[in-house]
């Protein structure tokens, strides 16, 4: 089973950037479907984007389009999640996650980096 290690978070003002990273051991990573989630205080942990291995097909929540960009690298087993004009209700512990491609399930998940946007 695939492990994940997040690591970027931070604080960050109202509009600005982070880059959120995870890195991947332990599986064959072509199998997967690597995926970003977020989970606000008082709140359930919700989608953010994710990305197949090969094609890269994105797909992202509706919240995030338009701001934030999944990317992957197969080579250095990285996942990446750049956030432009980050807004206050970005404001969450943010998880990498993995499953296989014919999974509705995510089985593997890193123990989450906060990104706090103040204003």
């Amino acid at each position: 089973q695939v492990h994940l290690v997040e690591s970027g978070g931070g604080l960050v003002q109202d509009g600005g950037s982070l880059r959120l990273s995870c890195a991947a051991s332990g599986g064959a990573l072509s199998n997967y479907v690597l995926g970003w989630f977020r989970q606000a205080p008082g709140k359930e942990r919700e989608f953010v984007a994710a990305i197949l291995y090969n094609p890269s097909t994105t797909a992202y929540a509706d919240s995030v389009k338009g701001r934030f960009t999944i990317s992957r690298n197969n080579v250095m087993n990285q996942v990446y999640l750049q956030m432009n004009n980050l807004k206050l209700e970005d404001t969450a512990l943010y998880y990498c996650a993995a499953k296989f491609r014919t999974s509705q399930e995510y089985i593997s998940w890193g123990q989450g980096t906060q990104v706090t946007v103040t204003s």
